[in-house]
């Protein structure tokens, strides 16, 4: 599905109305999923979940931005990135307004599952739409959106319990309701203002399904589950680990800095992409650094703990930034959703499965450190792929004026 020549400029013509956009889609990325973790004491009340319920309600929407990927390569090659973007997000939309339907365990998890499934349906679209009305700025454009969903991950977790609770009168269903809202809003600014896509000439039918015998495609995939593998790790295991050697006082202040540590990361690349996106060195230097923060995390005095657990989350947004503007820069604009969808199945399953071999050794020898292997192992993941990957000698990539 060529994009014309239009299409492909509207990004350049429109150029803060459409990073706006896709600010918004990236913020609405993580909106709804880091609704969840505050109202978890009332979920549990209200439904009588257990931990291991408890457990797969926060994992699922993580598992199913590997298992859908796929199918929204298939949606984006069926319809379009721009309205497979705006299917999703209505997904999204729906699945997160109707999780506290009846204050049901059924109704929370089967509408978590379509909400997740919207999510892994946006991922792919998203690198799409970059590449094809933003050719001479993917780097910024990446960083843009990318930014998103950083942010995002602090508004929800931050406004719920001081703000939206009390204004839909402590109901875990209605903050979802309320949520879901800037997604809705985001999915009609879409329809509204941005351009069509041209459909395909009769009989003319794009691939959808990857082309897994291709190297590249699991070196990219590498690259962004270092990241997350990095990131869901260390979020997973930071409270539990400070209890555990002792400084229950350190774990506020450490998951601040994981997460606060995530904006600067990508901020620099919104402010310096041409001379970070495409390019081996920083992904080498962010694989090193996270290895290096996992280190100081483990070996450090408190201070040192807090600052190294920013260390890692300053590399999990900077390597996540670098690897999502990869898809666009090496591929060609037919192939991006398929390369992407890759890239979220590889990386988003590992970031699911990966972490739990952390608990699994924290287990058999009780040495709390060793649950930290999987972070590590993330940052190892990062260092190896970023070596791998191959680079164009001229990468397709502006960001100029």
């Amino acid at each position: 599905m060529a994009a014309t020549t239009e299409t492909r400029s509207w990004g350049e013509r429109s150029l803060w109305l459409s990073l706006l956009l896709m600010w918004l889609a990236g913020i609405d990325l993580r909106l709804t999923v880091l609704a969840v973790p505050p109202v978890l004491p009332l979920i549990h009340h209200a439904l009588g979940l257990d931990e291991t319920g408890i457990a797969a309600l926060t994992g699922l929407p993580v598992l199913l931005l590997a298992i859908a990927a796929i199918p929204g390569s298939l949606l984006i090659a069926r319809l379009d990135a721009r309205r497979a973007l705006i299917v999703g997000l209505l997904l999204v939309t729906v699945g997160s307004a109707l999780r506290g339907l009846g204050d049901s365990a059924s109704a929370l998890f089967s509408m978590t599952f379509v909400m997740g499934a919207g999510i892994a349906i946006c991922q792919p679209a998203l690198p799409s739409l970059v590449n094809q009305w933003f050719p001479r700025r993917i780097g910024l454009a990446t960083a843009v959106y990318a930014n998103g969903i950083v942010v995002s991950e602090g508004l929800a977790a931050s406004l719920t319990l001081p703000f939206v609770l009390p204004l839909v009168h402590g109901s875990w269903g209605l903050n979802f309701v309320f949520w879901s809202l800037p997604v809705l809003a985001t999915a009609l600014l879409f329809f509204v203002f941005t351009p069509k896509i041209p459909a395909l000439g009769h009989g003319v039918r794009r691939h959808w399904w990857p082309d897994w015998s291709d190297r590249q495609i699991w070196v990219v995939g590498g690259l962004q589950a270092g990241c997350s593998v990095a990131y869901f790790g260390a979020n997973a295991f930071i409270p539990d680990y400070l209890h555990a050697i002792r400084h229950p006082d350190l774990v506020g202040p450490c998951l601040t800095a994981l997460n606060v540590g995530q904006w600067p990361g990508s901020f620099i690349v919104a402010f310096f992409p041409g001379f970070l996106v495409g390019r081996r060195w920083p992904l080498v230097a962010s694989g090193c650094l996270a290895l290096a923060g996992v280190l100081g995390f483990l070996a450090l005095p408190p201070a040192g703990i807090v600052a190294s657990a920013g260390v890692i989350g300053f590399c999990a947004a900077f390597c996540l930034v670098l690897a999502l503007a990869l898809p666009p820069i090496l591929a060609t604009a037919d192939n991006v959703h398929r390369v992407s969808a890759a890239m979220f199945t590889i990386g988003y399953g590992l970031a699911f499965f990966v972490p739990l071999t952390g608990g699994i050794a924290w287990d058999y020898t009780g040495v709390p450190m060793t649950a930290f292997v999987p972070v590590a192992f993330g940052g190892l993941i990062t260092l190896i792929s970023a070596l791998a990957l191959r680079l164009p000698d001229a990468p397709r990539i502006h960001d100029g004026p």
